[in-house]
């Protein structure tokens, strides 16, 4: 059984950031797209307006945030794209402290 994850996150209010932002997504890194299978993601999407993301992940039942962060944390190529990512994004308000994508309550489902 799937489960589905919504996330949101900010980016540097800066067109041409966020121009570089969108050109690295349209061909992840191989490493990066193997490490987010290997997780437990079995489909995700990203969408923005301005300069709000919203990121949809459904995942397997192996799926968890404790693994998953362990294994970024494992993973040097993962952090590097990190690294690279964060000079893009900003937290959204209210976000834990030295957090990038919080998870978003559901509101409404029909």
């Amino acid at each position: 059984m799937s489960q589905r994850y919504c996330l949101t996150l900010d980016l540097k209010d800066d067109a041409a950031l966020i121009a570089e932002y969108e050109k690295h997504h349209e061909a992840i890194w191989p490493e990066i797209h193997d490490s987010i299978i290997a997780k437990g993601i079995t489909n995700m999407a990203i969408y923005r307006f301005d300069t709000r993301m919203f990121m949809i992940m459904e995942v397997d039942d192996t799926f968890s945030f404790e693994k998953s962060a362990a294994m970024d944390a494992a993973n040097p190529k993962v952090q590097e794209w990190e690294d690279l990512m964060w000079g893009y994004q900003s937290p959204v308000k209210n976000a834990p402290v030295g957090a990038k994508w919080v998870l978003m309550d559901k509101v409404f489902s029909l």
